[in-house]
């Protein structure tokens, strides 16, 4: 079974590859299919320009032909412009297809090597454009990135962006809301004392202003693929816009593009995956978007989170959502973010693996009063697990 098709949101006027539908600030996908499932996709613009860029490729993971196949979720949140954000859009997915060929399958290491090529080249983009256009040695973008591939969902992330899990819990019924992402945001305790541990002699490294901590008082990610000035003291200084510059030169990165990398096993009980920018994550809890998702239909959730996110906006200005949508970009931006959220289900391949699971269970010897030994599951090639998912459909149906 061969699966390829690529969707990433309409930009600026552009037509995108997928067909969603524009409603005012509002793109959407309200359902699609990839390898493994369904989709459903969202974002809303609040910036004068869109910062926010993702997509969804499902299909071959690899450009060797013998490769894994699998689906690749991005989500890039930009700032500081859009230049960033659209460069890992258009770059991160070929990087880790050849970084995959080379290495011979996928892995947390792949994507992290996919991060450091694509940062490489932003970051050379920078050199060549820095005298005619300096401005962009100060974009950058969050990148957040999942892969599901073989029964394994990998994650990288580098920022604040964030995908949380939505399984059931098998004594109570509820579904619960598991984060599967690590953050970069110097709001967070833990992620000030690494950079005051990796910059001990700078008492500015980080500052709070406003009540808001911020990287050397400019920025509140600590990791992203971009943001040249904060990484090259090249890049901070003149041409550069005098508000970026540094009183002091660096001799070593502030920021970091290195993403935080884990990998789980899919297990019969994990329902959804709610990727999104952290404009979603500042008005909806974890808990919160699970239970959105989890009591309502498929059909068009992505957007309904994103109107939920923008309902708590609202409310928090006291205004209601009829008078937020009348705003026009940019004079939204002081209510909320960009926003862009991606909900994955893996409902064919879960009902199956879920048959097996509670056949196994259900079936052991009559010697222990539940039934049921150990239950083993096998990792299988993924065109061999949907032949079977197939038959398992077909069978359902007749």
């Amino acid at each position: 079974m061969m699966v390829r098709s690529c969707w990433k949101p309409i930009v600026d006027g552009d037509e995108g590859d997928g067909s969603g539908r524009v409603d005012g600030l509002l793109w959407y996908k309200d359902l699609g299919s990839h390898l493994y499932g369904e989709f459903s996709m969202a974002v809303v613009q609040a910036n004068s320009s869109l910062e926010d860029r993702s997509e969804l490729e499902s299909g071959p993971l690899s450009s060797n032909p013998l490769g894994p196949q699998g689906t690749f979720i991005g989500v890039y949140d930009g700032h500081g412009g859009n230049e960033a954000s659209q460069f890992v859009s258009d770059n991160l997915f070929c990087n880790l297809k050849r970084l995959a060929a080379e290495h011979q399958g996928m892995s947390e290491h792949v994507i992290k090597r996919a991060y450091s090529a694509t940062e490489e080249s932003f970051l050379s983009l920078v050199k060549k454009q820095w005298l005619s256009k300096p401005q962009i040695a100060s974009t950058g973008t969050c990148c957040l990135v999942g892969v599901i591939c073989n029964g394994m969902i990998y994650i990288a992330n580098s920022g604040d962006s964030r995908v949380v899990l939505g399984r059931v819990e098998r004594a109570t019924r509820e579904t619960e809301a598991i984060q599967l992402s690590t953050e970069h945001n110097v709001n967070q305790e833990t992620v000030r004392d690494e950079l005051r541990s990796k910059h001990p002699f700078d008492s500015q490294i980080v500052v709070l202003r406003q009540n808001v901590w911020r990287v050397k008082g400019l920025i509140q990610v600590s990791r992203s693929i971009g943001d040249a000035y904060l990484k090259k003291a090249e890049f901070n200084r003149d041409p550069l816009p005098a508000k970026y510059r540094l009183v002091e030169t660096f001799f070593r990165p502030i920021l970091s593009c290195e993403p935080s990398t884990s990998s789980h096993t899919l297990h019969p009980d994990d329902q959804f995956l709610i990727f999104a920018s952290d404009g979603l994550w500042e008005h909806l809890t974890n808990q919160e978007a699970v239970n959105i998702v989890n009591n309502n239909p498929p059909n068009g959730i992505a957007r309904r989170l994103v109107k939920a996110a923008l309902r708590e906006a609202a409310k928090k200005c006291e205004m209601r959502l009829s008078d937020l949508q009348k705003i026009e970009q940019g004079m939204r931006r002081h209510i909320h973010d960009d926003i862009t959220v991606i909900v994955v289900w893996d409902f064919r391949v879960l009902k199956f693996l879920r048959l097996i699971v509670v056949g196994e269970e259900e079936g052991g010897d009559d010697e222990d009063e539940g039934g049921g030994g150990d239950v083993k599951l096998e990792v299988l090639p993924v065109e061999r697990l949907m032949a079977l998912v197939s038959e398992f459909d077909e069978e359902s149906n007749s």
